[in-house]
């Protein structure tokens, strides 16, 4: 028997977790069932057993890779010295998160961030998912902290500004963002960093 390479095992992964994620962003969790899965993705259910358990694992998948991604793409943007201002910075990751899932484009529209409130709709149920996403929360708080961190470094920010109160509300910005695209239809992200620069250059009236 021939033995299937690992470039081809990834392949077959890939393709289950964006079918599932796909079906997950219409339908929600609850209202979607493993055979709904399967005739997304054309598999058969041995092919995807054989990766996935079943639903609860698939779910668990694309939360943690969704986290990971978005946490990588802070941290790269981060790097650099001194890190971009915020509005390019948010921008950058949420045009670089919104591109990279091609799985979750249909028609042209991106269905991640319908997916992403469906993972926060079910973490009101889930302790389990709750956990992941705590989780993650935490990584990418850490991240925004020490970007703060690295803007005060560089007197771009003055060094009495708490850095965890400019991490939250980043963060807060980025969720806002994806709700209204979920919600309401896709935003350019360019308003968002128009929205972020102008609130940035506000000057305080004595």
């Amino acid at each position: 028997m021939a033995r299937v390479s690992q470039e081809h095992l990834d392949a077959r992964r890939r393709q289950i977790l964006d079918g599932a994620a796909l079906c997950f962003a219409r339908n929600g969790f609850h209202a979607t069932s493993m055979q709904d899965v399967l005739k997304e993705v054309d598999l058969s259910a041995g092919a995807v057993y054989r990766y996935f358990r079943g639903k609860d694992e698939l779910i668990r998948a694309i939360v943690t890779e969704v986290l990971d991604d978005v946490r990588s793409a802070f941290e790269a943007a981060g790097r650099q010295v001194p890190p971009p201002p915020p509005y390019e910075l948010i921008g950058t990751v949420m045009t670089e998160v919104l591109r990279e899932r091609p799985g979750l484009r249909v028609d042209g529209t991106s269905y991640f961030p319908r997916l992403v409130v469906q993972v926060w709709t079910e973490t009101l149920r889930n302790e389990e998912l709750a956990a992941v996403i705590r989780d993650g929360f935490d990584q990418v708080r850490a991240v925004w902290i020490a970007i703060v961190q690295g803007y005060q470094a560089a007197g771009m920010m003055r060094p009495d500004v708490d850095p965890e109160a400019v991490a939250r509300t980043m963060i807060s910005a980025a969720q806002g963002f994806l709700t209204q695209q979920a919600l309401f239809g896709e935003v350019p992200v360019e308003t968002l960093q128009i929205g972020l620069r102008g609130l940035m250059g506000m000057s305080e009236v004595s």
